[in-house]
């Protein structure tokens, strides 16, 4: 009931408004036909004054042209006013005139007084001069560019449309913000359309008020002259008086609305009511006012121009100039400020919320509560070394690792540390906080106080020694780290055993997307018929897992598209693209131009071969070796890998290509970190040191 009286009182009000504006327009059109007495002149001549400067005000503050939408509608009705109500004065003044000034109203009297001082001659002179500053200088400038203005909108039309429906094709808009869109670009194309015409109402209201005038001069002598027995000076006097107050109560009005029109249309594209327009565009240039107060200084010191009005100004722009970057500079930092405190209040939220559980670092280290006071003071330290070793790797092997989220966790051991991947604990160390390890390797131990302890990246065997010993080892030139030096380097060694875990397929599509557009097109023909992007991601990582670099992607992509039309195996792709890109591979592992190998031996390339399966094609269809033979040759691998690396030697194992991948899968159990390389992966021009074989 409550809902219904309201809808019915609204009704009410609505239909009320739009008799009483429709009362209003048949009002101004019984003016022109009605005479009237002065006092509702005055009325009438005063609310077209207010209403021409609500007109200038609502242009100035408003926000984009669009919003008065209206102004042809208004402009229409405000001319239509102020041409009736020079017909009711036209009335008044050749019917009333000889009766004085104030025969047609106060209004016309009190501005023929005040504009004219008592003379009808200065009066006509301001009269002809406002009707040529609204006639020549605004309304034909107004009227250029609401021309303009129109012919260019009505040409964008079909672009626009055609931008809105590819938005909306995209998906980056729907179907509420597209029809949106449609209708403000009607409501714009309607708009610029009105104002080209609205503005012939001005340039026509300028002449008739220059014609009613001429008129009503004309007209008033000659009734003053033959009616009312007054000579041809007097009735001059009199009627011009009235006729040109007349004028210029009529011509400020049309002189007002003339700036507003032409504020309007040239408000064009720029957002925001004029004063931030104009001002704020004038005054983000601080160089431009101090050339301009070095100019105003400059003309000050001209011999016969007045000092002190050039210095105020110049000093007044000078200031101005000094204030606004100051102003800027706190308005920035006010900026910069809120979008710190919402990125803070984000990342709280997000802390907060259940969704934030669920996400797990990629890379993690968790550092327990004694060795994160030990580190305390070095956290900073130890987020630049990190950051370096991201960069490292990046450079290293073709992509950016993950960040690295940096935990100080209560729940594990005071002095141990964990190492996360994907959430999961792949390494841990409990360190010996406050003390050195020396790598003592194969190498005597130093005769100094201290526990043997094993070195957490490699296994090596290591000695750890009080820091006051430092000196000493340095005297006898051991190498040892600090706690900071072993902690950071077994998380590099775990970060370099899980790169196939780290390299996303978000990873490897910002890889393809760096990429120059010939290889960007080149992938996509490759994985659109012969491999899926997952399949291109699958490639990558088995080639990191060997620690292949991917920084050669476009290579990659090259070998990939030789092979993948043949053969769909990833392994089999993999061992192409390792051929492909032999010289990268040798030359990551040379020593001054020298690669150190260590041949697989007669005996277990024979056994290897005769353990691989083939179908009727050739194919290799399984690997099928005998247990006793495969702990056999662990146990002769080990002795030998064993021997070379003890002695601190880089080397290489090299054995036949289709056994390669079998012998890489068994070494990499005893040592994963050992390259294995096929005889054809050995690039030319490669020296070669054969340090002896497993056999």
């Amino acid at each position: 009931m409550a809902l219904s009286e309201a809808i019915t009182g609204n009704e009410t009000r609505k239909h009320g408004r739009d008799v009483g504006f429709a009362l209003g327009v048949v009002v101004i059109l019984a003016v022109l036909f009605l005479p009237i007495p002065p006092f509702l002149i005055d009325v009438g001549l005063a609310f077209s004054i207010a209403l021409s400067v609500l007109i200038l005000m609502v242009a100035l503050w408003i926000q984009r042209p669009l919003d008065f939408s209206s102004f042809p509608t208004i402009l229409l009705i405000a001319t239509m006013l102020r041409l009736s109500l020079n017909i009711a004065t036209t009335r008044v003044i050749l019917s009333e005139g000889h009766h004085g000034p104030d025969a047609a109203g106060y209004v016309i009297g009190g501005f023929s007084r005040l504009v004219m001082s008592g003379d009808f001659v200065i009066g006509l002179i301001v009269f002809m001069i406002l009707v040529v500053v609204n006639f020549v200088v605004i309304t034909k400038g107004s009227t250029r560019i609401a021309e303009v203005g129109a012919r260019f909108t009505l040409d964008a039309i079909p672009g626009k449309q055609m931008s809105i429906d590819a938005d909306l094709s995209a998906g980056t808009i729907d179907d509420k913000e597209a029809q949106r869109r449609r209708a403000e670009l009607e409501e714009e194309s309607s708009f610029f359309g009105a104002m080209d015409g609205a503005s012939k109402f001005v340039r026509g209201d300028a002449i008739a008020g220059l014609i009613i005038t001429a008129i009503n001069i004309i007209g008033g002598i000659a009734i003053g002259y033959a009616r009312h027995d007054m000579s041809v000076g007097e009735a001059a006097d009199v009627f011009t008086k009235l006729s040109v107050g007349d004028g210029l109560v009529s011509q400020i009005p049309a002189l007002i609305v003339s700036l507003a029109a032409g504020l309007l249309v040239s408000k064009g594209g720029t957002r925001g009511s004029a004063d931030q327009a104009v001002f704020g565009q004038l005054s983000a240039y601080p160089r431009a006012l101090f050339v301009a107060a070095m100019l105003l200084v400059l003309l000050g010191l001209m011999p016969g121009l007045p000092l002190l009005p050039f210095l105020a100004l110049a000093g007044a722009m000078a200031g101005v100039g000094y204030i606004l970057p100051l102003r800027a500079r706190q308005r920035q930092e006010k900026a910069n400020e809120a979008v710190r405190q919402e990125q803070l209040n984000v990342e709280e939220d997000e802390r907060n919320s259940v969704r934030s559980s669920l996400k797990t670092a990629e890379i993690e280290l968790l550092i327990g509560k004694q060795l994160s006071t030990r580190l305390l003071a070095t956290h900073q330290e130890l987020a630049y070394r990190m950051g370096k070793m991201r960069k490292k790797f990046a450079g290293q092997y073709g992509f950016v690792v993950p960040e690295v989220r940096l935990t100080d966790d209560y729940a594990i051991s005071p002095k141990s540390y964990q190492i996360k991947i994907h959430g999961t604990v792949v390494a841990e160390y409990q360190m010996r906080v406050g003390e050195l390890m020396v790598l003592v390797g194969g190498n005597r131990i130093p005769e100094i106080p201290g526990e043997e302890v094993k070195e957490p990246a490699f296994g090596m065997r290591a000695f750890s020694v009080p820091e006051m010993f430092a000196d000493d080892l340095k005297r006898e030139q051991f190498p040892f780290a600090d706690n900071m030096s072993v902690l950071l380097t077994h998380l590099s060694e775990v970060i370099r055993n899980n790169l196939p875990q780290l390299l996303s397929y978000k990873d490897m599509k910002a890889l393809i997307e760096r990429l120059d557009p010939e290889y960007r097109k080149l992938a996509d023909e490759i994985c659109s018929s012969h491999i899926t992007y997952p399949g291109l991601q699958a490639v990558l990582k088995l080639l990191l897992a060997e620690r292949v670099s991917i920084r050669n992607l476009h290579l990659i992509i090259e070998a990939i598209a030789e092979i993948a039309p043949h053969i769909r195996r990833t392994e089999q792709i993999v061992e192409h693209v390792r051929i492909r890109m032999a010289q990268q591979i040798c030359g990551d592992l040379t020593e001054g131009s020298l690669l150190k190998v260590l041949r697989l031996g007669g005996r277990w390339d024979l056994a290897f071969h005769q353990s691989l399966k083939r179908d009727a094609k050739g194919e290799i269809r399984e690997f099928d070796i005998d247990p006793r033979q495969l702990e056999e040759f662990g146990q002769e691998a080990s002795k030998a890998i064993r021997a070379h690396l003890d002695a601190g030697e880089r080397f290489v194992l090299v054995t036949a290509p289709e056994a390669r991948p079998y012998v890489r899968m068994i070494t990499e159990r005893l040592f994963p970190t050992l390259p294995v390389l096929s005889h054809v992966e050995i690039a030319k021009g490669i020296e070669l040191s054969v340090l002896g074989s497993i056999s």
